[in-house]
């Protein structure tokens, strides 16, 4: 840790020392909630947070307290499930009534509520239900949308391919591949790899999930009015966000301009449609601020979660060349050097599909998703939840669950095969959350991840510069997010690897 990190964490540590006192005083909200560490404890594991990351912290809590257990920080109270069957029966089973989004401290002072992932009641329902329709006309799951993700997987290849062999980080393109396809569904078109404005809308989003996946974000959580006086790098993410909303607002109002009612070219259009219909309704949703934030939300969650696996299961591939060998015999044996990969080829490739899901499983780029908060006063295992108690769904932890996936912390894709090589389900795998809150874009996620993998490998075999054994996955941030190191590759072409 730097220095100037430790000399913050001490402040932090001393101001929230001075506050436990205060907050314990507190009127807590009436009910029978899971028992859960004293704030003197989650201060201590507050404090070991950058060197553990929340992932191990959270284990090191559940082998003490179980799998469901409750954080008290005074003025709120957090219950994390941290198990499938809690998950399940949560999200699930009870959906309705854990369908709440709760305030997330470092990105709700920008969203406000608004938007489609952090709305909540009749607004979220509306927003939701418009969302999903609206991305389903514009082909997400569908053979059109199939066609720009395949456009986008040759794209990405030239621009590999432009390394000629030599070391470089894949990092960028492969942000601006994934990036483009949900560009193309929010704003009717893709951009050239180093348009100006496109480039300072990667670096924006990069650094706007870097910052909200750091420590800082998670002390916001725990002691948001100290962190409002602490200086830090989480005060950045307004500059961030900005950036991003800016262009937002700049690609509003050229769709504003041009609007075909007849002829909506994207998602912006339908927005802009439904606000011209609704106009003389003081209820309605479809507001400006609405339509910004839901952008911004669809278009940050389509990039950099899919992007983030992606890079990591390249340097996966690396790390494990055995693996890499495998994928290219299937891909050569099902698909050719010939013709370009299509969704129709995964049912036919039963190991690069379980590659893909063991890369999602281990790279595990959103660990705890946005927060749940319950809807109502709700029975829960015994519990008794008032309403709004925020809810933290820890998937990571459903993902690195021994119970589940047998010597979770290695990368070992056999484990979503049968004993005939077929590919086999695994209920523990929930990489996009599940229920009435289940990730909008999962079918474009998979397809980018399997038509981008088999694109790439079809045409290259991956080595690493330093030896595979060297190679360190540690994250560069393991907080709300998971943030792939940065690492560098070289590409060679299979006529020539092989």
């Amino acid at each position: 840790m730097e220095v100037g990190d430790t000399v913050t964490l001490l402040l932090v540590a001393c101001a929230a020392g001075l506050m436990i006192f205060w907050q314990q005083k507190q009127r807590q909200k009436p009910g029978k909630l899971p028992p859960g560490p004293t704030l003197l404890q989650i201060l201590g594991y507050g404090l070991q947070l950058k060197q553990r990351g929340l992932n191990k912290l959270l284990t090191k809590i559940r082998e003490k307290h179980g799998p469901v257990f409750t954080v008290n920080t005074g003025r709120r109270q957090i219950v994390f499930l941290c198990d499938l069957d809690s998950v399940r029966e949560a999200l699930v089973h009870q959906g309705q009534k854990f369908s709440g989004r709760a305030i997330f401290n470092s990105i709700d002072r920008y969203f406000q509520g608004h938007g489609v992932g952090t709305a909540n009641g009749e607004e979220w329902k509306q927003l939701r239900h418009f969302s999903t329709s609206t991305l389903r006309n514009f082909g997400m799951g569908k053979r059109s949308i199939e066609e720009r993700v395949g456009e986008e997987a040759r794209h990405l290849a030239e621009e590999i391919g432009k390394a000629e062999g030599s070391p470089f980080d894949p990092t960028l393109i492969v942000t601006h591949a994934v990036s483009n396809v949900i560009c193309s569904i929010v704003f009717g078109n893709q951009f050239d790899y180093k348009d100006q404005k496109f480039l300072t809308l990667m670096n924006a989003t990069h650094n706007f999930l870097e910052d909200i996946s750091s420590i800082w974000s998670l002390f916001c959580e725990v002691f948001p009015r100290i962190m409002q006086y602490v200086p830090s790098p989480h005060s950045q993410l307004y500059h961030h966000y900005k950036a991003i909303h800016d262009f937002i607002m700049e690609r509003v109002r050229m769709n504003q301009q041009s609007l075909d009612p007849s002829c909506p070219r994207d998602f912006i259009d339908s927005f802009l449609i439904r606000m011209e219909e609704e106009k003389q309704n003081p209820q309605s949703v479809f507001k400006t601020r609405n339509l910004v934030e839901t952008a911004i939300q669809v278009f940050l969650a389509g990039t950099e979660t899919t992007s983030s696996t992606l890079s990591y299961g390249f340097l996966l591939l690396v790390k494990y060349p055995e693996v890499q060998d495998k994928v290219h015999e299937e891909v050569d044996r099902v698909i050719g050097r010939t013709h370009s990969p299509a969704m129709s080829d995964r049912g036919r490739m039963p190991y690069t599909n379980a590659v893909i899901h063991e890369i999602q499983r281990f790279a595990n780029v959103t660990p705890v998703g946005l927060p749940h908060r319950v809807t109502c006063d709700t029975h829960f295992r015994g519990y008794f939840l008032p309403k709004d108690t925020d809810v933290w769904a820890v998937l990571g932890m459903v993902l690195q669950d021994p119970k589940h996936f047998k010597d979770p912390g290695n990368f070992h894709p056999e484990r979503f095969l049968d004993e005939e090589g077929r590919f086999k389900k695994n209920d523990a795998f929930l990489p996009f959350s599940t229920g009435k809150r289940g990730c909008l874009g999962k079918s474009l996620a998979l397809m980018e991840l399997f038509l981008m993998l088999t694109t790439i490998l079809q045409r290259f075999t991956l080595k690493s510069p330093i030896p595979a054994q060297e190679i360190d996955l540690t994250p560069t941030e393991s907080g709300i997010a998971i943030v792939p190191p940065r690492f560098e590759l070289c590409a060679l072409p299979r006529e020539e690897a092989l």
